[in-house]
């Protein structure tokens, strides 16, 4: 007998989010999970490890609401970005009567979330012709048993940010019947576009942050949702048992200081600065058919024969993100932004395979 007959039937035909594990040799260049490229160090500071950790450790709460200009009240700490996306699910849709909606091309963690707790995920495709900005007419034919909608701004892997009055008449429409959740993955690349000052204007609005990219702790999971005070207490409702492990709040809280912020906004101003090389030198390869603005750390490209390109330079040791599966994104391919000899490298790669 099988024992995955044994499984829940949802998790059967379960499609997981591809990852895969990575064994990095030197000549390696990782250019496809939109990590920082280069490690920033930190040392923990408590070595008492026989302690169970505090259930939303109050340093870490408040270092974060200090930083994104909320009250305390206002931040749950989870294990990573994706932590939120199925806390939020678990916690506002029914298995098998509720929904959430997304709008592909997007981030692939909210399909997935939804799949595995047994909720309906609603498509609302963007189109590659209107820059991938929301279809907010389709969006409101779509809400019957919708109690979840996902907006992804900067949205992975198109790059665009959504324009905020489609986010707004979401916000609205969605009133009384559905959280909205906006995430903020890559907000630190276009901090002033942040849409936090709203969250006392809708209390079902729900935002999703990591410190994964632009602090460079992807390894850490650590994310927080920011929202309304109910919202957090029934957010809360659903979390295990001491969360967040000593280690993580120990460097986190670190990683939150005056100082460390500042290193990071440094980073990412070097770090645009590769980006817009990345974007111009990209214009110049043969083989690319169209190179899409982006405001986040990675820059969607495509390319003729994409999938021989990906091959051959996964052969080459360089790993980028193919997204010629997504809904309008035939022959494109996303490169995160590394450092500028690993920028170099790849297009030097490309235009050597034209």
């Amino acid at each position: 007998m099988s024992v995955e007959k044994l499984a829940r039937g949802n998790i059967q035909r379960l499609v997981t989010y591809p990852t895969f594990n990575k064994v990095v040799k030197p000549e390696d260049v990782w250019l496809n999970f939109n990590e920082y490229p280069e490690s920033v160090p930190f040392e923990l500071t408590r070595q008492e490890m026989n302690r169970y950790p505090d259930p939303q450790p109050r340093a870490l709460v408040e270092s974060y609401a200090r930083y994104a200009g909320v009250k305390p009240e206002n931040v749950i700490v989870t294990r990573g970005g994706d932590e939120g996306i199925e806390l939020v699910i678990r916690a506002f849709c029914e298995p098998r009567e509720d929904a959430i909606i997304i709008c592909p091309p997007t981030y692939g963690m909210y399909e997935v979330s939804a799949d595995t707790l047994g909720v309906e995920c609603k498509k609302v495709a963007t189109s590659k012709e209107n820059g991938w900005q929301l279809n907010v007419d389709a969006i409101e034919q779509a809400l019957d048993r919708v109690k979840v909608i996902f907006i992804c701004s900067p949205n992975n892997p198109t790059g665009q940010l959504i324009d905020p009055q489609s986010i707004r008449q979401v916000l609205e429409m969605a009133r009384d019947r559905a959280v909205v959740v906006v995430d903020e993955a890559y907000i630190e690349f276009c901090p002033d576009k942040s849409v936090v000052s709203w969250l006392a204007d809708y209390p079902h609005m729900a935002i999703i942050r990591t410190l994964s990219k632009a602090f460079a702790l992807a390894g850490l999971r650590c994310g927080f949702v920011l929202g309304n005070a109910e919202l957090i207490e029934v957010l809360t409702k659903t979390l295990p048992p001491y969360a967040v492990p000593s280690p993580v709040e120990d460097i986190a809280v670190q990683a939150l200081d005056e100082v460390n912020v500042a290193q990071m906004r440094a980073r990412v101003k070097a770090l645009k600065e590769n980006r817009a090389y990345l974007l111009e030198a990209l214009t110049d390869c043969p083989n690319v058919e169209a190179v899409f603005g982006t405001e986040a750390n990675f820059v969607l490209v495509q390319f003729k024969a994409a999938q021989q390109l990906f091959d051959d330079l996964k052969k080459r040791s360089i790993f980028i993100r193919n997204q010629s599966t997504q809904v309008t994104l035939d022959g494109c391919l996303r490169i995160s932004v590394g450092t500028r000899q690993e920028c170099e490298r790849v297009i030097a790669a490309i235009k050597a395979l034209a």
